[in-house]
């Protein structure tokens, strides 16, 4: 019997997104070459926290957390070299492509989604010239921080009380604490894009 031929609806779905640089991010097998921080800045400014579920006229977005995220890794650590303070502020760069989803249904989603967040943040490192995989201690001083951020956001913005919050996410220790205030998209992405230049600089310099 003939072999049929192959048709376009042979062809695997496509897996890849077109960012405003022009790069074209394959989010199953990302390469470092094609991510911009341009692109990461704009995505994180319009991604929404919580799922958006925040008081006030505009959203959290994840690139205002992902800096008060990295200024709270400065205080843990004071002195802390300035790659991990770097690896801090593109601690959720992923989602500047699969968005921020709440870590309940992170868990429900469980390895598919974990292997194409773990492969993103790969790509995002050797970029930037970070560890494709950080030490377990720099993981943790991020985690940490990003625990003292939700806890701010949870009981100031999200609705939670205080109580729920330190269950959910501890009590912070070792920060300074927050009176939170949403910046509009462009004053998140001028400031992570600010912020990133000035790690990045020193860290391409290899400066601690």
């Amino acid at each position: 019997m003939a072999r049929k031929a192959a048709s376009a609806n042979d062809a695997p779905p496509r897996a890849w997104q077109r960012m405003l640089s022009g790069r074209r991010l394959d989010l199953l097998d990302p390469s470092p070459v094609d991510v911009e921080i341009e692109d990461i800045a704009h995505g994180l400014a319009r991604v929404a926290r919580w799922n958006g579920q925040t008081k006030g006229p505009i959203p959290f977005n994840v690139a205002q957390h992902s800096l008060i995220v990295e200024n709270f890794c400065n205080e843990l650590k004071p002195g802390w070299p300035v790659k991990w303070r770097l690896a801090a502020l593109l601690h959720d760069a992923p989602e500047f492509v699969i968005g921020d989803m709440i870590s309940p249904f992170k868990a429900q989603l469980g390895g598919p989604y974990k292997d194409i967040e773990s492969r993103l943040m790969q790509a995002i490192h050797l970029r930037f010239e970070l560890p494709a995989h950080l030490p377990e201690t720099i993981e943790k001083l991020i985690k940490r921080a990003d625990r003292a951020s939700a806890y701010f956001e949870a009981v100031q913005i999200a609705g939670f009380e205080r109580n729920e919050a330190e269950k959910f996410f501890g009590s912070p220790r070792g920060v300074t604490p927050l009176t939170l205030k949403a910046m509009t998209t462009l004053e998140a992405q001028e400031a992570y894009l600010k912020r990133f230049a000035e790690l990045y600089q020193k860290h391409a310099g290899r400066a601690a």
